[in-house]
C-alpha cells in the first residue's frame, strides 16, 4: 500500500482543504474529453496525494470516462512493464482491434504470450494505438499512484503516452513523490505541487477527528504535522498507542504508528549506516545544537556522511553546511522509530558525553541510554527533574521522575519517584488520571510501605486537586506527616506537603488545623517555614500582617517578573489576592495563563486565570472577570478539578450580583454552597455568602445582607482565617446599621481599626474611612467621608468608591443637604453605570429622585462606557441576532452574551433589545 494510499484508508470522508485542487482535477478532465489532457500531482509523502487521485476517479466515472488504474510497487520495480500490466490488463479482451505487431508487442509485454522481447517504441506505439481505438468510443484516463516506483519500461510508455495525447479523447493523471528519484521524465508536462494543508483546515480536521484531545496535544500535534494530512490523522493515533496522550508530558520525539513508519522507511533503508548514524545523532540530540553538529564534522568523513541523506531529500543544508536540519518532522521521528535500541542508546551515550557541560541535558541522555538499573544514573535523573522544574517544564521533569523510577534498583526509590511524577503531573499538567495511575503503580511496588508517607502525602494533594474533600485531605495529610521521617523530606515530595498544606488552610479556614499542619511542616522541612502569612498559601486576613511583613511580601511581588516556576507565582498571587496585591501580580499572571500552547500548564493556567478574573472583578473590568472565570471553570471541569472550577465560579456570582442578575447570584452561590459544604471548603462557602450579601444589598434587603456577612465575619470580630472577612466589612457595616444593629456597627468598625487594616491598601484605607463616618456623629461623619474620597488610588477600587459616594450622599441628604448629596448620588450613578451595576444604580437613581432631580442616565457615558467587545455585542444584538448566534460569531458562550447584554443595557440606559438600535451612534452592522 502506498503512502498516500494510507490516508484514504485512515479517513474515507470527503476530502478536506483540496478545493483548489480538485478545480485543477475537473479542467484536466474536460481538457481529455475534448482532445488530450496531463497532470502530474508532485508532493511529500503522506500529503494526500492518493486521496485526490482517489476523488479525480470519481470524477472521470460520474463524467463518463473508462477508468485504467495503476500503482508503481517498489518490490516490483525491476519487473519490467509490471506497472502497464496492471494499467492494460482491463482491456486484454480489446487487444484484437490491434494489427498483428501491435497485439503481439503488447501481449509479450504484458506475459499474455510468449516470443522475443518487443522493441519499446514498437510497444509504446501499440499502447498508442489502443488508447486512440478505445477513446473512440468512450474517452479514457490513465489514473498512475506512485509513478516514482513505476518500473522504467512502464515509466517509458507513459512518457511516451503524455507527450502524444492530443486530439486523442483521454488523459494521464499521475502521482509522484517530490523526495524521490524517479525514470519518468516530467520536462514540459503540467505540474500540480499538492501542498500541506492550511492551519485552520488542518485544527478542525483533527479536532473532528480526535475531539478529546487535549489543547496543548493538539497543537503539538499540529506544529509537528505541518499541514500533513496523513500526520494529522495518525499522529494522535501513534501518541495514542504509545500511552503518551495521558502521560505527565509528551514525548521528547513524537512516535510513529507502523502506517507512519512506511512512509520513510524504504528511503531509510537505501542511504548507509553512517548516514543513519549521523540522523539519529541529530534526531535525539537537536539540529540546531552546536555541540552536536561539532562532533558530526569531526567524524572520519566529516559531514560528507549526510550527502545521501540530502540527495535523499531526508536533510535540507540550504542554510548552510552547518546548519543542516530535517526537511519535516516526520523524518526526525522515524530516525528514531525505525533505528533499533542498541542505536538509540549507543547515540544517547554519545549525547550525554557531548553534553556534560549541561547536567539536566546530560542526565537525561544517560538516563536514556541506560539498559538496566542503575541508582546512580537515577539520582542523578532526579537532580536534574528538579533544574528542569525550577525552569517552569513541569512535564519534562515529571518524564525525567519517570525514567529516574524505571531505573531505581530499589522499591522504595522507586516508588517515591512515581509519587513525585504523579503530583508534577497533577499540580503543573492537571493530568489527574495519569497522576492517578503513577501514584497506584508507587503504592503496588511499596510493598514494605517504606515510602508511605510520601505516597500518603501525595495522596492529599490529589484529592484536594480532584474530588476537593479539604476535611478528608487535611486529616490525611495530617497523619502523612505526622509518620514522615527525614528520608521522607525530598525536595519534590517537601513542595507537595507545603502546596497541599496551603491548599487545606486556604480553602479549609480551619485555625486549629492550620496552627497544626504549620508545626508539621516546620518539623519536616524547616525550610519551608512560611512567610509572612501563617501557613504557606494560606490568603492572610488583614489583621495578622505587620507592616514589616508587608514590605516583605511587596518586595516578592515585585521580583515576580523574574519568577518561571509556576507554583512560586501562584503562591504569591494568591496570598496577595486579600491584601489588595493582586493588580501587580497581573503581569506574571497573564504570561503563566499564556503559557499553555508551548509549555503545557494546564493546571497553573487554570489558576491564573482565576487570580485574574479576581483581580478583573475588584478593578470593576467585570467583562473580562466573567470571561475569565468561565474559561478557568471550563477547562477546571473538563480535568476533573472541582475546586478550581468552583473558586472560578465564585467569580461569576459575585460579577452577577453586582451586576444585578440577583437571581442568577443567588442560584449560583447555592450551587457552590451544595458543593463545597460536605467537603469542608469554608473558604468558598464564605465567597458564596458574599455573592448573596451583594444582591441583597443592591436590592436594599439589608436583613438579609446582615445575615449572611455576619456568617462570613461576626460583628466585632476579624477571623484570622476568615479572609473574606475583609472583603465584607463595608456590607456588614453598612447592613447592620440599615437594620437597627448601630452597636455591632460599632464593634465592627473598632475592630478594623483595631487591626489597623487602613495600612494594608489604599482599597482598606477606603474601607476603613468609610465605615468610620458610617458610624460617627454627622460633622465627624461628613470629614470622615471626604478623607475616605480624598485617599489616592481609591479610583482603582470603582465600585468601592461608586458606594461611598451613595453613602455619602445619602447621609448628607439625611440632614437636607440636597444639593450636596445630589453630586454625590450622580457620582454614584456615573460609577454603577460605567460597570453596568443596575441594581446600584436604581439604588442611587431613587435617591436622586428624592433630591428633586431627575437625569436622562446614558447622556455623558453610554457609548463612552462601553469595551470594544460590549459594542460589538450591542451591534449585533441590535441587527437582530440572537445569543446564540453573536456567540457563534465571537466565539463566547450564549450564556456569556447574556451576561454581557444585562450589563450593556443599563449603561446604554436602555431596557429593551429594541431600544439598542436608537441607543447607538451608529448603524449596527448585520
Amino acid at each position: 500500500m502506498s503512502d498516500t494510499a494510507l490516508l484514504q484508508d485512515t479517513f474515507s470522508g470527503p476530502l478536506v482543504g483540496r478545493n483548489a485542487e480538485l478545480r485543477q482535477i475537473g479542467q484536466l478532465l474536460d481538457r481529455a474529453g475534448r482532445g488530450g489532457g496531463v497532470l502530474l500531482v508532485l508532493g511529500e509523502p503522506g500529503v494526500g496525494k492518493t486521496a485526490l487521485l482517489d476523488a479525480a476517479a470519481g470524477q472521470a466515472i460520474t463524467a463518463g470516462f473508462r477508468v485504467l488504474r495503476g500503482s508503481g510497487v517498489q518490490i516490483e520495480a525491476d519487473v519490467p512493464f509490471s506497472g502497464l500490466h496492471q494499467l492494460l490488463a482491463p482491456l486484454a479482451d480489446d487487444f484484437e482491434m490491434l494489427t498483428g505487431p501491435h497485439r503481439a508487442a503488447l501481449e509479450v509485454a504484458l506475459g499474455f504470450a510468449d516470443g522475443p522481447a518487443p522493441d519499446r517504441l514498437l510497444i509504446g506505439n501499440a499502447t498508442l494505438t489502443l488508447v486512440r481505438v478505445m477513446s473512440a468510443a468512450r474517452p479514457l484516463v490513465f489514473v498512475v499512484d506512485d509513478l516514482h516506483w513505476v518500473d522504467p519500461a512502464t515509466a517509458a510508455v507513459l512518457g511516451f503516452l503524455a507527450r502524444r495525447v492530443d486530439g486523442v479523447a483521454s488523459g494521464l493523471l499521475a502521482a509522484i513523490r517530490d523526495d524521490a528519484s524517479w525514470q519518468f521524465e516530467t520536462a514540459g508536462l503540467p505540474v500540480l505541487e499538492l501542498g500541506p494543508l492550511d492551519e485552520r483546515t488542518a485544527d478542525g480536521l483533527m479536532r473532528s477527528r480526535f475531539p478529546a484531545l487535549s489543547s496543548h496535544a493538539r497543537r503539538w500535534l499540529l506544529a509537528e504535522a505541518r499541514g500533513n494530512p496523513l500526520a494529522v490523522l495518525e499522529l494522535p493515533r501513534a501518541l495514542a498507542e504509545h500511552g503518551a496522550l495521558a502521560s505527565a508530558g509528551l514525548p521528547p520525539v513524537i512516535p510513529l504508528n507502523r502506517r507512519l513508519q512506511r512512509v520513510y522507511a524504504p528511503t531509510l533503508a537505501e542511504i548507509p549506516q553512517r548516514s543513519r548514524e549521523a540522523l539519529l545523532m541529530m534526531a535525539l540530540g537537536g539540529t540546531r545544537d552546536a555541540r552536536v553538529l561539532r562532533a558530526l564534522a569531526g567524524a572520519p568523513q566529516g559531514l560528507a556522511d549526510l550527502v545521501p541523506a540530502e540527495r535523499a531529500r531526508l536533510v535540507d543544508t540550504e542554510r548552510g553546511p552547518t546548519r543542516p536540519a530535517f526537511r519535516h518532522p516526520l523524518v526526525r521521528s522515524a530516525v528514531v522509530e525505525l533505528a533499533t535500541a542498541h542505536e538509540r542508546r549507543q547515540a544517547h551515550q554519545r549525547l550525554a558525553e557531548l553534553m556534560s557541560d549541561e547536567p539536566d541535558l546530560a542526565a537525561w541522555h544517560r538516563g536514556a541510554a541506560a539498559a538496566e538499573p542503575d541508582e546512580e544514573v537515577a539520582a542523578e535523573l532526579e537532580r536534574a527533574a528538579l533544574l528542569i522544574r525550577s525552569r517552569g517544564h513541569g512535564p519534562a521533569a515529571a518524564a525525567a521522575l519517570i525514567r529516574a523510577a524505571e531505573l531505581s534498583p530499589a522499591a522504595p526509590d522507586r516508588a517515591r519517584r512515581l509519587a513525585e511524577a504523579a503530583y508534577l503531573a497533577a499540580s503543573l499538567s492537571g493530568d489527574l488520571g495519569h497522576a492517578e495511575a503513577l501514584l497506584d503503580d508507587a503504592r503496588q511496588i511499596d510493598a514494605g510501605r517504606l515510602a508511605g508517607a510520601a505516597i500518603a502525602i501525595v495522596a492529599a494533594f490529589l484529592l484536594l486537586a480532584g474530588d476537593g474533600d479539604v476535611d478528608a485531605a487535611g486529616r490525611q495529610l495530617q497523619h502523612a506527616l505526622a509518620s514522615a521521617g527525614p528520608a521522607d523530606g525530598r525536595p519534590i515530595i517537601a513542595e507537595c506537603a507545603a502546596e497541599s498544606a496551603a491548599l487545606a488552610c486556604t480553602f479549609g479556614s480551619d485555625p486549629e488545623r492550620c496552627a497544626a499542619l504549620r508545626q508539621q511542616l516546620d518539623r519536616f522541612a524547616p525550610e519551608l517555614r512560611p512567610r509572612p502569612a501563617g501557613c504557606p498559601g494560606q490568603p492572610p486576613a488583614p489583621q495578622i500582617l505587620s507592616r514589616s511583613a508587608l514590605a516583605v511580601f511587596d518586595a516578592e511581588v515585585a521580583a515576580l517578573g523574574r519568577r518561571t516556576d509556576p507554583a512560586g507565582i501562584l503562591r504569591i498571587a494568591a496570598q496577595a489576592t486579600f491584601i489588595d496585591r493582586l493588580p501587580a501580580c497581573r503581569p506574571a499572571l497573564r504570561r503563566l495563563s499564556r503559557a499553555e500552547p508551548d509549555s503545557g500548564f494546564p493546571a497553573s493556567v487554570v489558576r491564573a486565570n482565576t487570580l485574574l478574573a479576581y483581580a478583573a472583578y475588584h478593578a470593576g473590568q467585570w467583562s473580562e472577570a466573567e470571561l475569565l472565570a468561565e474559561r478557568a471553570a471550563e477547562a477546571a471541569a473538563a480535568r476533573g478539578c472541582g475546586l478550581m472550577h468552583w473558586h472560578a465560579r465564585v467569580v461569576t456570582a459575585l460579577v452577577a450580583a453586582c451586576c444585578g442578575a440577583t437571581a442568577d447570584a443567588r442560584t449560583l452561590a447555592d450551587q457552590i454552597t451544595r458543593w463545597s459544604a460536605p467537603r469542608g471548603v469554608r473558604y468558598l462557602q464564605s465567597g458564596a455568602r458574599h455573592a448573596h450579601v451583594l444582591a441583597a444589598l443592591g436590592e436594599s434587603d439589608f436583613e438579609a445582607a446582615y445575615q449572611h456577612a455576619s456568617a462570613v465575619a461576626a460583628a466585632g470580630l476579624l477571623g484570622s482565617h476568615a479572609p473574606h472577612g475583609a472583603w465584607v466589612a463595608l456590607d456588614l457595616v453598612e447592613a447592620a446599621l440599615r437594620t437597627g444593629r448601630a452597636d455591632e456597627a460599632v464593634a465592627h468598625v473598632r475592630a478594623l481599626q483595631t487591626a489597623d487594616v487602613a495600612a494594608i491598601s489604599p482599597r482598606m484605607q477606603l474601607v476603613a474611612a468609610a465605615t468610620a463616618a458610617m458610624t460617627a456623629a454627622d460633622e465627624d461623619a461628613f470629614g470622615g467621608f471626604e478623607k475616605a474620597l480624598a485617599v489616592p488610588g481609591a479610583d482603582r477600587w470603582p465600585f468601592d468608591l461608586g458606594r461611598v459616594h451613595l453613602l455619602y450622599g445619602e447621609r448628607l441628604r439625611r440632614v437636607r443637604r440636597m444639593a450636596q448629596s445630589r453630586e454625590h448620588f450622580t457620582a454614584a450613578l456615573d460609577a454603577f453605570g460605567r460597570l453596568g451595576a443596575r441594581t446600584w444604580m436604581n439604588r442611587a437613581a431613587q435617591e436622586l429622585r428624592a433630591t428633586g432631580q431627575t437625569r436622562q442616565r446614558a447622556e455623558c457615558w453610554q457609548v463612552d462606557a462601553l469595551t470594544p467587545q460590549e459594542l460589538e455585542i450591542a451591534s449585533l444584538a441590535a441587527a437582530g441576532l440572537s445569543n446564540k448566534a453573536i456567540g457563534g460569531r465571537l466565539y463566547l458562550s450564549h450564556r456569556t452574551v447574556g451576561a454581557h447584554l444585562y450589563r450593556i443595557f443599563p449603561k446604554l440606559g436602555v431596557t429593551s433589545r429594541a431600544a439598542l438600535r436608537d441607543a447607538l451612534p451608529v448603524q449596527p452592522a448585520g
